[in-house]
């Protein structure tokens, strides 16, 4: 095992050069961290990170955590965030999201089990599948379907959940996992086939909004800088009712398509047309967390201004210098 040159905290994230991923290591840097970034590059991009070439305390490791993980160095800290997240990733990459569910899982608990390092999980709302009880608190077992088209997703991330229970039961392990809701924010692909971004990209390309149903469909929509600040928290946070726990990270607040969309018409101007096409197979008709737990026992406090949020993500995808993707369909 290498000797620290330093008694910053050595902190593994996967998924380094994704959406999430890169925002939650710009935190981690912050705030004194020594980050080693994994990311095979599938889904993630190294846009995401350039900024951060040449930082003494930044190294990127392309590879793939399907394969065999073996680092020298001391660890304190796996943050476990590689997985396609996008209905449009995972719907190409059916079989890769599976595997980084669970040979991903398997092998990054083993790295922190070898460190002993405390791992925190980045899972879904998607667990609750398309839920029947409103809000979802962490003990509701959910709705999903196993072979639906987002069963790759939902699965993968419900196994990956009872692969980290099973290494804090067996091998005390310290894991957290932190159930993610509908994150948005810059460096989201405008192709990435959620809300948010697809509506944004429809709107400054003055092509029709679309919804799939009505409208009323509704989600927890959270801005990245609380999925941030929840995980950062949760892998402080210590004692019996933190260890071993699911903490769902959201703002507690419903916003439902309809008001989505008027919200960003004012915010970016635009003057088209709504258009609603047939609702899809699979689609989550209403998601809304709980989040007493994290407020509890993390001392998480959310910005529920979805508002703020978006005119922050608008001016980042307005910046010349920022890759646009083209527009995907709208999902949850």
């Amino acid at each position: 095992m290498a000797a620290r040159s330093s008694n910053s905290p050595v902190t593994v994230v996967t998924g380094g050069a994704g959406f999430l991923g890169s925002h939650l290591t710009d935190r981690l840097l912050a705030e004194g961290h020594r980050v080693i970034a994994i990311d095979n590059l599938v889904t993630g991009h190294l846009t995401n990170i350039e900024h951060l070439a040449g930082n003494q305390n930044y190294r990127f490791i392309k590879q793939d955590v399907t394969q065999y993980l073996f680092l020298p160095d001391e660890i304190d800290y796996v943050f476990h965030f590689a997985s396609p997240a996008s209905p449009i990733d995972y719907l190409e990459l059916p079989i890769p999201t599976l595997k980084v569910g669970a040979l991903g899982t398997h092998n990054t608990l083993g790295l922190a089990k070898a460190k002993k390092a405390t791992f925190l999980l980045a899972s879904t709302s998607e667990c609750y599948g398309d839920p029947l009880v409103h809000p979802q608190k962490e003990d509701y077992w959910g709705n999903v379907n196993p072979i639906g088209p987002r069963g790759v997703y939902d699965e993968a991330k419900r196994f990956a959940e009872a692969m980290t229970m099973a290494y804090h039961r067996y091998h005390g392990i310290d894991t957290k996992i932190v159930r993610i809701f509908n994150t948005y924010g810059p460096r989201m692909r405008l192709r990435d086939g959620r809300v948010v971004p697809a509506f944004i990209g429809q709107a400054l390309s003055d092509s029709p909004l679309t919804i799939f149903g009505d409208g009323s469909q509704s989600r927890d929509f959270t801005f990245v800088d609380n999925v941030v600040a929840a995980n950062l928290l949760a892998c402080k946070a210590q004692g019996a009712e933190v260890a071993g726990r699911v903490f769902n990270v959201a703002t507690g607040l419903r916003t439902d398509l309809n008001q989505t969309c008027e919200i960003l018409k004012k915010l970016t101007g635009y003057c088209g047309e709504v258009k609603y096409a047939p609702e899809r197979a699979g689609d989550v008709k209403h998601s809304l967390a709980d989040i007493s737990r994290a407020q509890k026992h993390l001392g998480y406090q959310p910005s529920g201004d979805f508002e703020e949020g978006l005119r922050r993500t608008i001016a980042w995808y307005r910046q010349p210098e920022t890759e646009h993707h083209s527009a995907g369909n709208v999902s949850g």
